[in-house]
């Protein structure tokens, strides 16, 4: 059996899987100590299967930490960013598009050396070693221990990434170090951001890791544990550690696998409704599409493999102004159940007008029984049109989609959406998130540029492959079970050199521990 546990701004869900039955499930208000939250989970999906400890063969956690804490600029180490790109390249240096009290949390600590390829992995200028251990010896000296690194075109070619890194292992052999050609993809401003952002939470990461681990240990759960990424597949504890970044978005992700288990629906548009806001994405062959513009994080640009979600404010907390005609963003969250009209309270809010319409039954009705018909009306009617509104910016075609609803505010859609063909509502979709945890692949993700008149195309995908393979491999994948998943191939046209770029993605089921 397998836990699946996911932790919200809002709520912590969890569920106890066996294969997909599920056999318990827990939904209660995110504490404010974490770890504390997850044992309290635990405790609640295991006593009420009664399942022993040594019953549990893995624990999937889906977490927030690491988004929050570059939100909120808070648990972010001092990082220093070492880019190799001169003499070119210099006119926007590291950070430049940064907001300020976000680099200032980092430290503002760049460095500029000669370096770096163009697109063909021909060097623009070869490795300075006096100038690397000049920087290195700066680093030591400011006492800076998380290090980013990134170099022009390093998807193209990373030997000098991967070079800076050894000589900066070599000085300094307990640094933590992150390579951007390993964490983002092409636009080295970008891609320098997202290895950025990915050094400066190494110290969070194992803190995080390490008090996850401490709570199962003290349930007695000896059973290897994962933590969602962002593209829908897992990874392990020992690789979150090192690519803590690749969380971001991952509970949105989680969402929607487990609308795809619920539902049997392998392509379709999810509405993830919770008590703040509802995330719109996109099931294509089970797995959430995959944004293909930049990911904006905490103000900060990034070009990570991130889901196409389309967040708007509406949830079941949300308030319900101008007699109906406006609905949220503001919310009142997770003081829903004292702050609502059917709990006792004095703020009207979307779920207020979901009892009084008569879609769903959900603390006392007899307390909304004085709205006015016509206000309940216009509020069911605005909540529909702002949901048949997202999905339209969201669907491939004008033509109707299935639409699964899952979320704690799923009860807030009570008539025919217009942009649906069918609407799924499946059992259990409360906690979808939980689930999409405990059922998530193990994957490996590549992207290169290739010159075709240097590697033949064939050698050049199987390359890519095996590489991808190999990633999956390392975060807990069975190699017996691999299987590609998705392949980009892109001709770079205004390129010479006959250049592609290639995006090998492969997943693979959990390697079960013997």
């Amino acid at each position: 059996m397998r836990i699946g546990i996911d932790v919200g701004g809002t709520h912590t869900d969890a569920v106890l899987m066996d294969g997909l039955s599920i056999i318990s499930s827990h939904k209660a208000l995110t504490t404010p100590d974490v770890r504390q939250g997850i044992i309290e989970a635990l405790d609640t999906v295991m006593s009420e299967a009664q399942a022993a400890p040594n019953s549990i063969s893995a624990v999937m956690i889906g977490t927030t930490h690491f988004t929050n804490a570059v939100i909120e600029r808070r648990e972010l180490s001092e990082t220093a960013i070492i880019r190799a790109c001169l003499p070119t390249g210099s006119g926007l240096p590291p950070m430049c598009d940064w907001p300020g009290d976000i680099a200032a949390a980092l430290g503002n600590h760049g460095y500029m050396i000669r370096g770096g390829h163009l697109f063909n992995g021909k060097p623009i200028a070869e490795l300075d070693e006096v100038e690397i251990e000049k920087v290195i010896d700066d680093i030591a000296a400011n006492n800076i221990k998380d290090i980013a690194i990134a170099a022009a075109f390093s998807p193209a070619n990373a030997a000098h990434e991967n070079q800076i890194a050894e000589k900066v292992r070599q000085k300094l052999p307990h640094a933590n170090v992150s390579l951007s050609h390993e964490i983002g993809r092409l636009g080295i401003l970008e891609r320098e951001n997202a290895a950025l952002l990915n050094a400066s939470l190494g110290d969070l990461a194992q803190r995080v890791v390490s008090n996850m681990r401490a709570a199962l240990t003290e349930r007695r759960i000896n059973c290897p544990f994962y933590v969602s990424q962002n593209d829908g597949t897992l990874m392990s504890a020992d690789y979150i550690a090192r690519y803590p970044a690749l969380t971001f978005s991952s509970g949105p992700t989680n969402s929607l696998r487990g609308a795809a288990i619920l539902s049997g629906i392998d392509n379709a548009i999810v509405v993830d409704i919770g008590g703040t806001s509802s995330d719109v994405g996109v099931l294509a062959d089970g797995f959430p599409r995959e944004s293909n513009s930049h990911i904006a994080v905490g103000g900060v640009r990034t070009n990570f493999r991130m889901p196409d979600i389309l967040p708007i404010g509406l949830g079941g907390g949300s308030l319900v102004q101008k007699d109906g005609e406006s609905i949220g963003p503001r919310s009142v969250g997770h003081r829903l159940v004292t702050e609502g009209l059917v709990f006792g309270g004095t703020t009207i809010t979307a779920t207020d007008i979901a009892v009084a319409n008569g879609s769903c039954e959900l603390g006392d009705k007899s307390l909304v029984s004085h709205l006015d018909a016509e206000l309940v009306a216009l509020a069911t009617k605005t909540i529909h049109a702002m949901i048949d509104d997202a999905i339209d910016k969201m669907r491939p075609s004008e033509d109707p989609v299935p639409i699964i609803l899952v979320g704690g505010g799923a009860i807030l859609i009570s008539r025919q959406l217009e942009t649906a063909s069918e609407i799924i509502h499946p059992q259990h979709a409360d906690v979808a998130n939980a689930i999409g945890a405990s059922i998530a692949q193990v994957g490996g993700e590549v992207e290169h540029i290739v010159s075709y008149s240097r590697i033949p195309r064939d050698e050049a995908m199987v390359s890519a492959t095996k590489e991808a393979e190999e990633k999956a491999i390392a975060a807990g994948a069975d190699e017996t079970s691999l299987r590609v998943l998705d392949v980009e191939e892109t001709t770079m046209s205004y390129m010479d050199d006959d250049a592609a770029r290639i995006r090998v993605k492969v997943v693979g089921d959990l390697k079960q521990a013997k």
